[in-house]
């Protein structure tokens, strides 16, 4: 593949502005601790985000609960994954996805980690059925058990560029079936072999994004979609 001198010195402008905005936003907070607190929604720190923090993480309430785990900038310090799918419309086709199954979706925010595997490991640990599937802002999805160990997991979804609506949606369905104990048929997704160079520098710079907002043992928080 021939790249251009002048497509490199792009891709590196665009990679230095990014990662000195990083640096900017790190000043701007520095010293202070991320609002992860009842009722936060964003907009105190004039935030519009359609998830709003519930308070701390209630003790499982049905053995139908699946958990749906966000990291901890998902749909408030960021809103769309690598491929510019808005995270509002994501959890929906996630939502969708697990009440067609008869389930019931619970939303977890998870402040402690931004590693997708023990985001979702968390959250089946917190929620009635032991299942979960856990995703990072930029798409990232796994599907979790409560007792397995947190790097082995039912299903993964490790290339967030490939992964569409329709596919968030039928994660969903297969996260509910396991929760039922049904016999899963695994989702087929496309193996794109060009989507790691291309998306290689972007998802690095939306992992260590998410991760900034990361909270030294920091707590869960129940998660509502506001209207």
């Amino acid at each position: 593949m021939e790249v251009f001198e002048n497509d490199i010195q792009k891709i590196t402008q665009a990679v230095m502005e990014v990662l000195q905005s990083l640096e900017d936003s790190k000043a701007t907070n520095a010293g202070e601790t991320f609002p992860f607190s009842n009722s936060f929604t964003g907009k105190e720190k004039g935030i519009d985000s359609p998830l709003r923090n519930l308070g701390p993480v209630k003790p499982p309430a049905d053995i139908k609960e699946v958990g749906i785990g966000i990291g901890p900038a998902f749909g408030l310090y960021m809103g769309h994954t690598i491929c510019d799918l808005p995270h509002l419309q994501v959890l929906k086709e996630i939502m969708a996805g697990i009440e067609e199954e008869g389930m019931i979706p619970r939303i977890i925010r998870v402040t402690r980690t931004s590693d997708v595997a023990f985001i979702a490991n968390d959250v089946a640990k917190l929620v009635g059925s032991g299942i979960a599937v856990g995703i990072q802002s930029k798409g990232t999805a796994v599907i979790h058990q409560k007792d397995l160990y947190p790097l082995t997991n039912l299903e993964l979804f490790p290339q967030a560029p490939v992964l569409t609506l329709e596919l968030y949606r039928a994660i969903g369905k297969n996260t509910a079936k396991y929760a039922k104990g049904e016999q899963v048929v695994p989702v087929k997704v496309i193996n794109d072999i060009f989507s790691r160079p291309k998306y290689q520098v972007k998802a690095a710079l939306m992992h260590t994004k998410e991760t900034e907002y990361v909270v030294k043992r920091g707590d869960y928080y129940d998660v509502e979609v506001s209207s």
